[in-house]
């Protein structure tokens, strides 16, 4: 049996954000800096402009952080 711990569920960051929290958020959930995911998303960017279309996904499919009281 698995604990809560070990299931983690990816959610855009309300903390660190540049536009929409989605780098952020897939930083928080692989545990990495977020400013490599963001230079990820650049590149993929000018390597044809699919970078574009994937956050625009990302954004839409991602849900942002839930707030807990």
């Amino acid at each position: 049996m698995s604990s809560c711990e070990d299931y983690r569920k990816i959610y855009r960051s309300d903390e660190d954000r540049v536009i929409a929290g989605v780098c952020g958020g897939i930083g928080e959930y692989f545990r990495i800096d977020p400013v490599i995911i963001r230079l990820l998303w650049i590149v993929s960017l000018f390597a044809g402009g699919t970078g574009f279309f994937a956050y625009l996904i990302a954004w839409l499919i991602i849900p942002p952080k839930p707030y807990v009281n």
